[in-house]
């Protein structure tokens, strides 16, 4: 019950939009599908009935839009704004006081085994449409932009953007400490038809000196 009184809170103190916890209980879905999991996992880690567990995920999952695996875990004040596509996988940690917006996907690469999904500390937001993917960490008090795609650990209270996510502030201070090893392709892609480009200039260039120099000779 603690967990779900801080779920409660989390409501009411992040949505300006909420004016009482009776209006979060009867109509906010993202705590619909907090409370949905709390109960599939008491009943999948308690009592071991993984079946009935996953059955009252997908009927949550049904009447929310938001699919929260019971196997996960999630400690008190989780805020699911707008939740609709959100997306939580089964070895997926999440700390307390943390917000998910719509379309979030805390999920798994295909490619890990054992512990497969993110790991979100406490005071976390993951803003709309972000993937945060693969057994990596959030830290503390970060912030991932709308639309990121995150595929390496994040220290504490960095804030990412981009795809492939690129660390751009720590501590409120501009960061130029990008240390990323995933390669961007979008980059590399202009950066070679940059070069194609220069090299069919200077070959244009070549062959409009040649045709001066022939005229010439005529």
């Amino acid at each position: 019950m603690g967990k779900i009184k801080m779920d409660l809170e989390a409501a009411l103190k992040n949505d300006p939009a909420a004016k009482s916890k009776l209006e979060i209980i009867l109509t906010y879905a993202g705590f619909h599908a907090v409370l949905g999991y709390r109960i599939a996992h008491f009943i999948y880690k308690k009592l071991k009935l993984r079946l009935l567990a996953r059955i009252i995920s997908q009927v949550t999952r049904f009447f929310t839009a938001i699919e929260i695996h019971p196997a996960a875990q999630i400690e008190g004040g989780l805020f699911i704004d707008h939740g609709c596509g959100v997306v939580i996988g089964e070895t997926a940690i999440i700390g307390k006081n943390c917000t998910l917006y719509q379309g979030v996907t805390l999920g798994g690469t295909g490619k890990d085994t054992g512990k497969r999904h993110p790991t979100l500390e406490d005071n976390v937001m993951v803003s709309a449409g972000a993937k945060v993917l693969g057994p990596i960490t959030i830290g503390e008090g970060s912030k991932i932009g709308a639309g990121s795609v995150v595929l390496i650990n994040v220290p504490a209270h960095s804030t990412v953007v981009g795809i492939p996510g690129r660390i751009v502030r720590r501590y409120g201070k501009k960061t130029n400490e990008l240390d990323q090893t995933f390669p961007d392709p979008l980059l590399e892609e202009f950066a070679r038809l940059s070069t194609e480009i220069e090299c069919l200039y200077h070959r244009i260039e070549l062959l409009e000196k040649k045709g001066n120099d022939n005229a010439k000779i005529v």
